[in-house]
């Protein structure tokens, strides 16, 4: 009996995600989507204790830099605490309280300085509202779980605003070593958003990479889990990059080399840190290798970034000078059209 031909859904998978003015897609025919990670108050002492005095000049400035060095969605996060405000008045101790009106601000703070597409991210249900009440154009959401308490609060948020959402593998029982439970649980959310009107393509799956320091086989196991999800569910994945190397020595060395494999397995993007010069040296290389890069464009824009820093500047400094010279010369050529 002849074999079942296998239906491509490379065609299909395409999530868009828009800014008022720009739009990304990640998909598995596009170039991987780098999601900037550094507007994140969790473990960052010195930007919670801004944002408690209402400064938003980091936020502001990490918008600017990580857009400069390669970020094409930017990820919000606003999982603030908020110690001296939580003295004077107890409700500060409740992210629920402290959240919506912190994402709404960070959302309208990041839009007056850059114009690329956002990733609205916390575990607070009522922030995700207030980041989409305050969003231009089409963000990602981060995120849903199998969580049945999750899906019922963060799925009808998705279906009524139409917008795609990172599905983090794990459930009520917690996260699993199993891959395979990981991947049930995967189907399980694209199964319960579908119920929903929520298209697979809509859905961007987060497998969950685990330290390698702690499973030395977690990094050929995600890589399996990545190439399953993208042929036997056809969705996009993502990540947190960094992850993989949490606990190790040199970890952005271990984070450069895991990203091109992640790559070369299916995923199609992550939430990682733009202004490390090793790991986007190492995503634009990946990207022109997977022929992602029409005329290696990127690549040369890199690497004229590199040589610039070899004169001092850091990779931030070189790539907004970059950036604007670009800026310049498409704003020449229209004048003298």
């Amino acid at each position: 009996m002849a074999r079942a031909e296998q239906k491509d859904l490379t065609p299909m998978t395409r999530t868009v995600i828009e800014s008022k003015s720009k739009t990304v897609t990640i998909g598995f025919d596009e170039p991987f989507c780098v999601i900037g990670e550094r507007i994140n108050p969790t473990g960052r002492k010195k930007l919670a204790a801004e944002l408690e005095m209402d400064d938003f000049s980091t936020v502001e400035r990490d918008a600017i830099e990580q857009m400069a060095c390669g970020a094409m969605v930017l990820d919000i996060n606003s999982g603030a605490v908020f110690s001296n405000k939580m003295a004077d008045d107890p409700r500060y101790a409740d992210n629920n309280f402290v959240e919506p009106p912190l994402m709404a601000e960070l959302i309208k703070r990041v839009q007056t300085v850059v114009d690329i597409p956002l990733c609205i991210d916390s575990s607070v249900p009522a922030a995700l509202k207030a980041g989409l009440e305050n969003c231009e154009g089409r963000p990602l959401v981060n995120s849903v779980t199998g969580e049945e308490e999750r899906l019922a609060e963060v799925l009808p948020l998705i279906a009524k605003y139409n917008v795609p959402v990172v599905a983090i593998s794990n459930d009520d029982t917690g996260i699993s070593d199993d891959p395979d439970v990981r991947f049930a649980v995967a189907k399980k959310i694209v199964e319960r958003a579908a119920d929903f009107g929520i298209p697979a393509h809509d859905i961007v799956v987060d497998p969950l990479v685990m330290p390698i320091g702690a499973k030395a086989t977690a990094g050929r196991q995600v890589f399996a889990l990545v190439h399953r999800l993208r042929t036997e569910l056809g969705v996009n994945t993502t990540c947190g990059a960094s992850n993989v190397s949490f606990g190790l020595p040199n970890r952005h060395g271990i984070n450069a080399a895991f990203l091109p494999m992640a790559i070369g397995a299916g995923m199609t993007s992550a939430i990682m840190n733009p202004v490390r010069s090793v790991e986007m040296e190492a995503v634009r290389a990946a990207n022109l290798l997977m022929n992602h890069d029409d005329n290696g464009m990127q690549w040369i824009r890199l690497a004229k970034v590199l040589e610039a820093m070899k004169d001092g500047a850091s990779f931030a400094e070189a790539s907004r000078a970059s950036a604007a010279a670009s800026a310049g010369r498409r704003g020449g050529r229209k004048r003298r059209g």
